[in-house]
C-alpha cells in the first residue's frame, strides 16, 4: 500500500481538508514525529495535536485483518510511552472488499476501542464540492465512486483547480483509482476528452496547449516523481528525448506503470 499511502498523507495533511474533519473532528493538527519507541520498530501513518492539545492518531487501512485492532492497542500505549498522554485514534479503511474489522478488543480488564471509519460513509457530493483538491480526489473511494459518471464528475472539478494544484491531484487519482480497479476507466477519461470536447474547455484547453508547447503534456516530471520518488539521470535523459507524440502516450502509461520503466513500454 506504499503509495497509496503516501498519497492518502499527503492529501489529510493537506490545510482545509474536510475529509481530515470529518474523520476527526478537527479542522487542523499540528503534525508530529509518528515514530513510537517500542520493541518492535512500529511507525504510526499519522499523529497529530490538536489546538486544545488532544493527540489524534490516523491509520490508514486498505485491507480486512483480524489482528488490526491488536495493532491499534499496540500503537496507543506506544504513542503514550513517547508523549505521555494516550491519543485519540481513527482508523481509516479504504479497500475493496467489505468492512470487516472490529474496532474494540474485549479482554478480562475492560475494552480497548478505536473509532473506524469506512471511507465509502463518507459523503462523496461533499468531498467533491469541496475547495480543497484532495477532497476532490478523494471521493472517488466513497459510493460516489461507483457512479458511471463519477470519474468525469472528479476530472471536472479538478479542472476548476490552479494549474500546480491540478498536475498533483492527477497524480493522486491515477493511484488511488487502484484501490477500486478504475485505472482503466481515469485512463479512457482522460484521453478520451482530449480527442473529443475537452480542448474546448476554457480551463483544460490552455492548460493542454501550454503543456504541449512545453514538450510535457500529460506528463509533467513532478508527477513521475511523486509516483516513483524520483527520476534516474538515465530515465531523464530518455524522457527529454521523446517526441511531442510520444510524451502524451508516455504519460497515458504513467496512469497503470508499476515501475518507471513501464513509462517506456511498447
Amino acid at each position: 500500500m506504499h503509495e497509496y499511502d503516501l498519497a492518502l498523507k499527503r492529501i489529510l495533511t493537506r490545510p482545509g481538508s474536510i475529509l481530515l474533519a470529518a474523520i476527526t473532528g478537527s479542522k487542523s493538527l499540528r503534525w508530529l514525529n509518528v515514530e513510537a519507541p517500542l520493541v518492535r520498530n512500529l511507525r504510526v501513518d499519522l499523529l497529530g495535536e490538536s489546538p486544545n492539545g488532544e493527540l489524534v492518531h490516523i491509520e490508514l487501512q486498505s485491507r480486512n485483518d483480524k489482528d488490526f485492532p491488536l495493532r491499534m492497542g499496540e500503537y496507543s500505549f506506544g504513542v503514550a510511552l513517547r508523549h505521555g498522554r494516550l491519543p485519540r485514534q481513527v482508523a481509516l479503511y479504504v479497500g475493496s472488499e467489505p468492512l470487516r474489522m472490529k474496532n474494540e478488543i474485549a479482554g478480562p480488564g475492560g475494552v480497548f476501542r478505536f473509532h473506524l471509519v469506512d471511507i465509502r460513509a463518507l459523503d462523496g457530493e461533499l468531498l467533491l464540492a469541496s475547495d480543497n483538491p484532495g477532497d476532490n480526489v478523494i471521493a472517488i473511494l466513497t459510493r460516489l465512486g461507483g457512479e458511471p459518471d463519477a470519474i468525469r464528475r472528479v476530472l471536472k472539478r479538478i479542472a476548476a483547480d490552479p494549474a500546480e494544484a491540478r498536475d498533483e491531484a492527477l497524480a493522486e487519482l491515477s493511484i488511488l483509482a487502484g484501490l477500486r480497479k478504475l485505472t482503466a476507466k481515469v485512463k479512457r477519461e482522460v484521453n478520451m476528452p482530449i480527442q473529443e470536447d475537452i480542448m474546448d474547455d476554457e480551463v483544460w484547453g490552455p492548460w493542454i496547449l501550454q503543456k504541449r508547447a512545453d514538450g510535457k503534456m500529460a506528463m509533467p516530471r513532478r508527477l513521475i516523481e511523486k509516483k516513483f520518488g524520483g527520476i534516474p539521470p538515465q530515465i531523464r535523459e530518455r524522457l527529454d528525448a521523446l517526441e511531442p507524440a510520444q510524451i502524451e502516450a508516455t504519460g497515458l502509461r504513467l496512469l497503470d506503470a508499476q515501475r518507471i520503466e513501464d513509462l517506456f513500454a511498447r
